[in-house]
């Protein structure tokens, strides 16, 4: 019998035997090839996740890829047997925001996939085929299980608008940080530096098109068009902003913890700056990650370290928050022992 990961609460967790939920009209029956860890499932399992966005009991896994096995009612029946990824945001799709396309900002209140709808840390997962994204035929669904975070960081990509010839940062050398090298390279930037806090990311950020790497205590150019932010650390925020020259744009995209530095009002009045945040990835930004996967222009696998069968999910979310820094991406694997 095969099982699903069930968190009860926080700190609690049991293996389940699953039974796949038959998809009803406008559902997808997908089966689950791989799920990230995420720092959000790690918030769900030891409680820190704010309230109103987690509900329990909880299947977690919102960052998956898998194959569609079975389509309901009104659903084309083209889409069975192929390769997907899917948004998490199970948005109304009739408020305005949802008409302009910012299912994020849905005003019918908070659900998500893996949060407070079931998710993919289970052999299947059945939910809105809307919410699918196609992928090639022939691509790396181990790769394609990035593609969550790809999209978020994608969603701040299109948000900075960097023209080619840019002068473009990034602050974070994380997952986030190393898929927003990718995007900002794939735009021909004149020049493309990483910012972040461990020399050793400096090889695989080059790899990924940055020209240049900089650690945060060292000293930090004031002349960029663009930085996109990904640490969600502190101080990363202020010292995005201070990479940026007079009218620069500036996206951040990650949640520090409370206390964390603030902009300063001034300077950005002062210096004219705009800034962009992001929380998750509106439809649109999941088509831009997965033209720019089929494309060849995204390379999630170097970026995972570890798969593990979901048997091992403690320890996937112990390995995940170590701060080890051979501990890189971490994939849960349904049937995989």
């Amino acid at each position: 019998m095969s099982s699903a990961v069930v968190v009860e609460a926080p700190g609690v967790h049991r293996l389940v035997a699953h039974e796949p939920r038959e998809p009803g009209p406008g559902e997808a029956l997908v089966r689950v090839h791989a799920t990230g860890i995420c720092g959000s499932d790690r918030e769900v399992y030891q409680g820190n996740r704010p309230e109103g966005y987690v509900r329990y009991p909880l299947v977690p896994g919102h960052e998956w890829s898998g194959t569609v096995e079975r389509v309901g009612a009104g659903v084309p029946a083209s889409l069975v047997g192929r390769k997907v990824v899917g948004e998490g945001f199970r948005n109304c799709q009739v408020c305005d925001r949802c008409h302009a396309g910012e299912t994020t900002l849905c005003t019918a209140g908070y659900e998500e996939t893996g949060f407070t709808e079931p998710g993919a840390m289970a052999p299947t997962l059945t939910l809105p085929a809307r919410l699918l994204h196609a992928l090639p035929d022939d691509c790396d669904l181990t790769a394609a299980a990035l593609l969550e975070p790809a999209a978020c960081v994608a969603a701040a990509a299109l948000k900075a608008n960097a023209r080619p010839g840019e002068r473009v940062a990034v602050v974070g050398t994380g997952t986030l940080g190393m898929f927003a090298v990718q995007f900002l390279a794939a735009g021909s930037p004149a020049e493309l530096l990483a910012v972040g806090t461990r020399g050793d990311r400096e090889a695989l950020a080059r790899r990924y098109g940055a020209t240049g790497f900089r650690t945060k205590d060292q000293p930090l150019p004031g002349d960029f068009d663009v930085v996109i932010e990904t640490a969600g650390s502190r101080d990363a925020a202020r010292t995005a902003a201070g990479l940026l020259r007079r009218g620069g744009r500036l996206v951040l995209t990650g949640i520090p913890a409370p206390g964390a530095d603030g902009l300063d009002p001034t300077d950005l009045v002062v210096r004219q700056l705009e800034v962009h945040t992001v929380f998750g990835a509106p439809p649109a930004a999941w088509a831009h990650t997965v033209r720019v996967f089929a494309a060849g222009l995204l390379d999630p696998l170097p970026l995972v370290t570890h798969e593990l069968p979901l048997e091992d999910f403690a320890h996937a979310i112990e390995l995940a928050g170590s701060g080890d820094p051979k501990v890189g991406k971490v994939l849960l694997r349904p049937g995989s022992r």
